[in-house]
């Protein structure tokens, strides 16, 4: 079912959050319907859990609740952690050549 375990974990947040009383889930069907629909999608959907990951974070964002420049940072934190990372090993935030 899942690609990645990413994925799997970014279904389970959304999840836990939903049942946190954060969004309805009719909230979170609109923010992820608009994100798959989104012109330059992969029309196969092999982009979908990328999407799920944008829509839970337009969702979070625009409610108030995460804050976009830090989910940015985080974002680029583990890009570089992950060029860092030798290969084989598990990737953690920690090997982020800039972090503090």
């Amino acid at each position: 079912m899942f690609p990645e375990p990413w994925a799997a974990e970014a279904f389970a947040i959304t999840v836990h959050l939903h049942e946190r009383g954060l969004f309805s889930w009719g909230e979170w069907a609109d923010s992820l319907s608009a994100e798959v629909h989104k012109p330059g999608r992969a029309a196969d959907g092999s982009d979908y859990f990328d999407c799920w990951v944008e829509a839970l974070t337009g969702l979070l964002v625009g409610k108030g609740i995460a804050d976009a420049e830090a989910i940015l940072g985080l974002q680029k934190s583990w890009q570089r952690a992950a060029e860092a990372t030798p290969h084989g090993e598990p990737i953690a935030l920690a090997n982020d050549p800039l972090s503090s």
